[in-house]
């Protein structure tokens, strides 16, 4: 098949199909629980001639575009508190600028082996007590609730720069299990922090020259698409729906994620 003329060398009409398929999904995955990057970065990675600072901002452009659109969707139906939301977001931005900044210095094989340790304990904590995130119990209050959030928003802010496999999975835990909110408000309020995640890293890579923007343009739109239905879905099904789905999000990030290390160390 013959390349587009506005799009990168490499990319026909078949590639630009898969491109589209894998964004949709991903948008789908990521409205539901976080954890669609396993599929849109990978297929960006695949790309001839694409470099990966490049796969990365492009990544980065398609994904804001759905989490955005699923932010507005679960805050019309579910109303999520913004007290919480927007400063952790803010913070957020903050550190996924700082992470992106850095990313080139520290190789992802430092990070990789603690993040598969990190979901295992994450994967067993929310199998062995089927009660979490079943209803809202919100711990802490006044300002060490703020200084909580706070925390996860710098600290995965960071991460998603950096790296950024699981950041939505990360969210959502984290918003159960240090902050008492269900999934499905747990899901609200970390579909908002991870826009500003996204907005955070494209702070940074915009300015390099690194997005591509008519490639992160379709995909963005495939991603809305994915966005809208995955988000109904999960309004609509609840939260033992999204504790299923992000049982298996996590499994397959710490399959991928080993499969990663496993090569990377043979």
């Amino acid at each position: 098949m013959p390349a587009l003329p506005f799009l990168p060398d490499g990319i026909d009409w078949g590639v630009l199909a898969l491109l589209i398929a894998a964004a949709f999904a991903a948008g789908w995955v990521d409205a539901v629980v976080g954890g669609g990057g396993l599929l849109q970065l990978p297929a960006l990675l695949l790309v001839p001639g694409l470099t990966p600072v490049q796969a990365l901002a492009t990544n980065k452009l398609a994904s804001i575009f759905g989490t955005a659109t699923s932010s507005v969707s679960y805050y019309r139906t579910v109303r999520p508190s913004l007290r919480t939301a927007l400063p952790m977001a803010g913070i957020a931005l903050v550190g996924a600028f700082a992470g992106a900044s850095v990313a080139a210095m520290l190789p992802a094989q430092l990070f990789k082996p603690i993040i598969v340790v990190a979901l295992i304990v994450v994967a067993l904590i929310t199998l062995f007590k089927p009660a979490l995130g079943a209803v809202t119990r919100v711990k802490h209050r006044g300002s060490r609730h703020f200084i909580v959030a706070s925390a996860i928003g710098a600290s995965i802010g960071f991460y998603d720069g950096v790296l950024g496999p699981g950041t939505g999975t990360f969210l959502v835990f984290s918003l159960v299990g240090f902050l008492g909110y269900d999934f499905l408000r747990a899901s609200a309020k970390a579909k908002i922090v991870n826009f500003a995640t996204n907005l955070g890293a494209l702070l940074f890579f915009i300015p390099l020259g690194a997005v591509l923007w008519p490639l992160g343009l379709v995909m963005g739109a495939a991603n809305v698409a994915g966005s809208l239905l995955g988000s109904r879905m999960a309004i609509a099904r609840g939260t033992r729906f999204i504790r299923a789905l992000f049982l298996v999000v996590v499994g397959v990030l710490i399959v991928k994620l080993g499969f990663d290390i496993w090569a990377e160390w043979r």
